[in-house]
């Protein structure tokens, strides 16, 4: 019982000591949390006030911005107008250049009224077509003859080409263009039919020279580089007419198109049916037919005796028209894929569908490509026409570009498309090929190194399958962020009029500049070597204002913010001003205007602001 009163006592104790204890510390949790929100209050108290101290300097700094501005655009506007003088003067280059071509083309023409050399003048359709008429008659169907003949209307034929690439539309009628292009068909029919007609004459001996183990008159001298390029030229349909002459007649035919269908865009279901907004032959048209062998030439006593047909070089039907209902096997083709052109990827192969007049994917089979062999075999279930076509886009965006001068009136365009490096060479009115790169090595070297016009340089470099010159409706194919026609035209304008002093490259930040205005990287450049990468400055122009950019190609995110110390002009040609040297300004006010013109035109034709 004793035992048992302690044990209570001591219960007891416990629970007042225990007591105890937890209203300290309930008295001391109260205070620490009424602490605690004093803290807190106070720190709320202190972000408002520096909260309300930072929108007071944001907003003192955009007024002291806004005040800076308004003070840029009054100075802008008040020298606006002399800017603009200033500019429209070196401008008048271009008219210079203009004038040039044209007297050019004067000066051509009658040079060849005075050569009196027997060739006509293309552009004259009385000259053109007593030339085919006095052919059509020659009735000598000797294989060298028709040849030679061949390479002349060759000529007359890239003469028409060019003057349709080169003209102006202002300085070319509709009337004239329409006539070049028939001129340019005329032309084509004409050599078809001269070789076929060749062609059935050699035949017509070809037993005799097989007997004899001889080969036909003239046919080993054939070198490649003239098979190669009558593949190309003749007998092209309309629709696959060289893809720089063509792209003009498409877009004309699709704004026919549209018109009468109310505007409304017809697009291509039918996916046998190439689209050649998307694809071009490249590498020629190859005409596969087997024909019937002709009456041979018999020899009786001193007399030649040949049966003489009116049908001519006659193709063999297949599959012949007894057996339409019964299988036939199929037709296996290997060709040769040209040294002189570069397949980037494998070729679409198709046949030429003369009823639907387009180019069909569909009747051609078991397609095996061999990339050492460079060559391709199909099938195919009859003779066609048929054509390797590449996709015109797939060089396309761009990774890169710069443009530099190198010398007096000199520059060098670089372009890193996907698969190829490209490096053209300017001087004065012309520009040559230097290189064409793919995976480190140098190709086509048969078209680098020799000075052509511009012109002439996109016509190679599309035939050689190295297309980086995009159409009208490119942007349909490429994924790009298109510039406003204002911005970028007005860009390779002035580009091209300070480009004999100051280089210009590619930015990353053009793609997040918006669609009204283009970024790029510029640098004073007055020697030949290339541009070190701490000597680029980023500017940004839309067409009616430039300004130099306080971001790098290195920073975080784009901005329009300007450079400390710098303003915006009305031109970017005064935007530079302000930090050219002297020697820099003089040369660009003395620079060649041919040399101004021909770099304007490839700025222009790869329109590097967009497609990269």
């Amino acid at each position: 019982m004793y035992s048992n009163n302690i044990d209570t006592h001591f219960l007891f104790i416990a629970n007042i000591k225990s007591g105890g204890k937890n209203k300290v510390s309930k008295a001391e949790q109260l205070r620490l949390q009424k602490e605690e929100e004093e803290r807190r209050l106070k720190e709320e108290e202190e972000a408002q006030i520096q909260a309300q101290q930072e929108e007071a300097a944001r907003l003192e700094k955009e007024r002291i911005e806004q005040e800076l501005m308004k003070k840029l655009e009054a100075k802008d506007q008040e020298r606006r107008e002399s800017e603009l003088a200033e500019l429209h003067s070196l401008e008048q280059k271009f008219l210079s250049a203009q004038q040039w071509k044209r007297d050019y083309r004067a000066y051509a023409k009658w040079e060849h009224y005075l050569s009196c050399d027997g060739n006509p003048d293309p552009t004259v359709l009385q000259e053109i077509n007593t030339f085919m008429s006095l052919w059509r008659d020659d009735q000598n169907e000797d294989i060298q003859l028709v040849m030679k003949k061949g390479e002349q209307v060759l000529n007359l034929i890239e003469k028409l080409q060019f003057l349709l690439l080169d003209t102006p539309p202002n300085e070319i009628t509709e009337k004239e263009t329409l006539q070049y292009q028939e001129s340019i068909l005329e032309l084509q029919n004409l050599l078809h039919q001269k070789y076929n007609g060749a062609t059935d004459h050699l035949l017509k001996s070809a037993i005799s020279f097989k007997e004899n183990g001889d080969r036909p008159a003239g046919v080993n001298e054939t070198t490649e580089e003239e098979i190669r390029r009558k593949s190309e030229t003749l007998d092209i349909p309309s629709q696959v007419q060289d893809p720089l002459l063509q792209e003009e007649t498409n877009e004309k035919e699709e704004m026919n198109e549209k018109e009468e269908t109310n505007g409304k865009e017809e697009t291509i279901t039918d996916e046998n049916i190439v689209d050649l907004q998307q694809f071009v032959p490249v590498g020629g048209v190859y005409h596969i037919d087997v024909l019937r062998l002709p009456p041979q030439v018999k020899q009786i006593n001193d007399w030649s005796m040949v049966e003489l047909l009116d049908v001519g070089l006659e193709a063999y039907p297949y599959p012949p028209e007894e057996a339409e209902d019964a299988a036939q096997p199929l037709i296996k083709i290997t060709l040769g894929l040209s040294d002189s052109v570069m397949y980037f990827e494998d070729p679409v192969i198709a046949r030429w569908d003369p009823a639907g007049q387009q180019w069909r994917t569909d009747g051609i089979s078991n397609i095996t490509y061999e990339t050492q062999e460079r060559s391709v075999t199909f099938a195919m279930s009859a003779f066609y026409t048929v054509a390797l076509l590449q996709d015109a886009h797939l060089n396309m965006p761009y990774q890169a570009w710069e443009l530099r001068p190198t010398g007096v009136d000199e520059a060098i365009l670089v372009v890193a498309a996907v698969f190829a490096t490209i490096r053209i060479h300017i001087k004065g009115n012309q520009c040559m090929l230097s290189s064409v790169v793919v995976e480190k090595k140098n190709v086509l070297s048969h078209i680098t190194g020799k000075w052509i016009s511009p012109v002439d340089l996109r016509a190679v470099l599309k035939k050689a399958g190295v297309n980086i010159f995009p159409g009208e409706y490119s942007h349909k194919y490429v994924s790009v962020s298109q510039k406003a026609p204002l911005a970028e035209v007005r860009a390779y304008q002035q580009m091209a009029l300070v480009a004999s002093a100051f280089a210009f490259a590619w930015s990353k930040w053009n793609l997040e500049a918006g669609q009204e205005q283009v970024v790029f990287k510029v640098s004073e450049h007055l020697k030949a070597d290339s541009v070190s990468d701490n000597d680029w400055s980023l500017y940004l122009f839309n067409g009616q204002k430039a300004q130099k950019l306080k971001i790098t190609e290195t920073s975080e995110a784009f901005s329009e913010e300007l450079e400390e110390d710098s303003e915006f002009h009305s031109t970017l040609l005064h935007m530079l001003k302000d930090f050219a040297s002297q020697e820099a300004i003089d040369k660009v006010e003395t620079a060649n205007f041919l040399f101004i013109d021909v770099v304007y035109q490839l700025l222009l034709a790869t329109r590097v602001l967009t497609y990269s």
